[in-house]
């Protein structure tokens, strides 16, 4: 009952801080829109006429879950940077349920009101380009929900390197085009990035999308290496995060701005 209590106290906060910066998330908005835009004209004027239906289909793919991904996998570490400079961040560990689950708690919401947003500039992304992908929910939700599991992990691991060393701003704009080789390189073309986060997830929803693959169509394999890499990275994420905390409170750098 504590958890779903937290749960909705951030949700309630997530979309108070929305709607109070208002010109700040439109802004953001368009900022991805326009992004898109210049990948699609990109596409006709330089791609090859063939293939521009399945390009354009591969870029609305990709760049919505390069935004999900930097939502997601950067989130706990901008909440942690944000709330050392308010002088606000000692103070979760004031709560009974501990830091870890306030900031776990925190980006459930953000990422749940982020799939909101995603799912609106997927539907504004598919009417401007002309092209309709395949959105069979049912298929993709499950797929979905276990990758982001693996996106919490990689968040926490980033809000462990925050705790301790504080400022971590210009690592978190990096990683935005991290995060865009691992949403934007298919399988087909590095197999070996089957064990690097995020990637076999988008890899299997970019196949019901674009080539109306079916749950049924994939192996016992690809779901338990799906399962087991965003479980292991989970993991790490939060045993990372310990670590990071725990030196962070022996040095006496807990709350230091």
């Amino acid at each position: 009952m504590k958890s779903l209590t937290l749960l909705k106290a951030n949700l309630i906060r997530e979309a108070i801080l929305l709607k109070r910066y208002l010109p700040n998330t439109i802004s953001m908005i368009l900022t991805f829109y326009l992004i898109f835009l210049g990948m699609f004209f990109g596409i006709q004027v330089v791609g090859d006429p063939s293939s521009t239906e399945v390009s354009t289909q591969y870029v609305i793919v990709n760049y919505i879950f390069w935004y999900l991904a930097m939502a997601t996998m950067s989130g706990i570490g901008w909440t942690v940077t944000n709330e050392v400079t308010l002088g606000t961040f000692e103070q979760l560990y004031m709560s009974p349920l501990g830091a870890w689950r306030i900031l776990l708690a925190r980006i459930i919401s953000t990422t749940f009101i982020e799939l909101i947003t995603i799912t609106a500039m997927l539907f504004i992304s598919m009417l401007t380009a002309g092209t309709w992908l395949n959105l069979d929910f049912l298929s993709i939700a499950p797929i979905l929900m276990i990758t982001i599991i693996g996106m919490f992990g990689i968040s926490f691991m980033i809000a462990g390197m925050a705790v301790i060393f504080k400022q971590i701003a210009s690592f978190l704009q990096i990683s935005q085009f991290l995060f865009m080789g691992l949403t934007f390189v298919p399988l087909s073309v590095a197999p070996y990035l089957v064990f690097a986060p995020v990637v076999q997830g988008v890899d299997m929803v970019r196949e019901i999308m674009i080539n109306n693959v079916a749950l049924t169509d994939f192996s016992i394999f690809e779901y338990i290496t799906l399962s087991l890499n965003s479980l292991v990275y989970f993991a790490i994420g939060i045993i990372v995060f310990f670590r990071c905390e725990k030196v962070a409170m022996e040095k006496g750098i807990l709350g230091q701005h």
